[in-house]
């Protein structure tokens, strides 16, 4: 029974009813928000970078008219977008034309499905394309045919290709960067800041990140802030590091925060695979002939999604630590954030948490000693050690 309902409450509120996820995303991230909104999720966004405008990027105009100048042997286009903005960007400059008529010359070789239909579109026509959309793939061919003394162009994105660019230098090419899309700083940091102060309180249950850069810059804030640690603290226990691919997960793994990835490098699987491992690490009881599953600002009792304060969730995972045993007054208190020495504030955070939950019966007060989860005698024995 409990499990009909629970599926039938997650069909109802989404499975991610309850669960606070932050976005660090600068481009995609109304649509990554509104994925994870549908699902029933709470979004906190700040966008940890900002994108240079193509038409503003003198780095990129001056790769242009380099490439222009010199035609490459070998053009690798690595996103989508960034080849498209790329053409759009040269046919701003009036130079779209010349830089066509230069990759006709080339040998153009696509990362993936998307990036061929970019290639497509703007008229052109690849040489190859690997069907695993890996650059690993890319580079394996290129070695094999050789380097020595060409000179290749490698289209960017933001995103750093390690051991790529360097794997074709090594073995004599000259490599030609074409920076589209670089990322900076963004111009107001408070955004940040506070989508950083959320990490490390806790008050997030899952962090985001679509490009390597954005989780560099979130670790880099960190760093000049003085949070560094309890940032890597927070992302190694408290909140899951969900990460769009292997590229971007990175900078994290560099500093050992292990992260979760989608088989598919895509928008849809991350938000997917939270889907499945959010309300995998939530804690499910019964209590009082309830199933009650405590997540991360909220409480689903009976698949009922109940809202609960913040003072009453830091309540609730204490005396869900320890089903059924009796928590004393003192250690709830330590369990309440900034509650001080008054043992009164566990008595009014607790009347409000048992409002928010609908049902009173759930905890118990046990006189002069405490309170605790009146679990179901069925589940006393299993949790009797606990």
């Amino acid at each position: 029974m409990y499990d009909e309902e629970q599926q039938a409450g997650a069909l109802e509120h989404g499975p991610l009813a309850g669960f606070t996820v932050g976005v660090t995303a600068a481009r995609r991230a109304e649509e990554l928000g509104a994925l994870l909104q549908r699902r029933g999720a709470a979004v906190l966004h700040a966008p940890a970078l900002r994108i240079v405008p193509l038409a503003d990027d003198g780095e990129l105009l001056a790769a242009t008219k380099g490439i222009i100048d010199q035609v490459p042997d070998v053009v690798v286009a690595t996103t989508a977008i960034g080849f498209r903005g790329w053409i759009e960007a040269a046919d701003g400059w009036g130079l779209g034309e010349q830089l066509l008529g230069r990759l006709h010359g080339a040998e153009l070789l696509a990362r993936g499905p998307k990036v061929k239909g970019a290639i497509r579109a703007a008229g052109l026509t690849e040489e190859w394309s690997p069907s695993s959309e890996s650059l690993a793939e890319v580079l394996d061919r290129l070695l094999e045919e050789g380097v020595d003394g060409r000179r290749i162009a490698v289209q960017l994105h933001g995103e750093p290709l390690p051991g790529f660019v360097e794997s074709l230098r090594a073995g004599g090419a000259e490599v030609v960067p074409v920076p589209v899309y670089r990322w900076m700083p963004p111009e107001d940091i408070t955004p940040l800041d506070r989508l950083l102060d959320a990490t490390v309180a806790r008050s997030l249950d899952a962090l985001t990140f679509t490009s390597a850069p954005a989780a560099a810059s979130l670790l880099s804030r960190a760093e000049t802030r003085g949070l560094l640690p309890d940032l890597l603290s927070a992302l190694s226990h408290d909140v899951l590091p969900a990460c769009v691919g292997p590229v971007t997960a990175i900078p994290l793994q560099a500093h050992g925060v292990d992260t979760i990835q989608p088989e598919r490098f895509r928008l849809g699987p991350l938000v997917q695979l939270l889907c499945q491992e959010l309300p995998a690490r939530a804690r499910s009881l019964p209590i009082a002939g309830h199933r009650v599953e405590i997540r991360g600002h909220g409480v689903l009792v009976d698949g009922d999604l109940r809202p609960v304060p913040p003072a009453g969730m830091s309540l609730l995972r204490a005396l869900s630590r320890r089903p059924g045993w009796v928590v004393p007054r003192a250690e709830l208190l330590r369990a309440l954030p900034g509650a001080g020495r008054d043992e009164h504030a566990v008595e009014t955070a607790m009347a409000r948490l048992r409002t928010a939950l609908g049902s009173p019966k759930l905890i118990q007060t046990v006189v002069k000693r405490g309170y605790r989860l009146a679990l179901d005698p069925a589940a006393d024995a299993k949790y009797a050690d606990a």
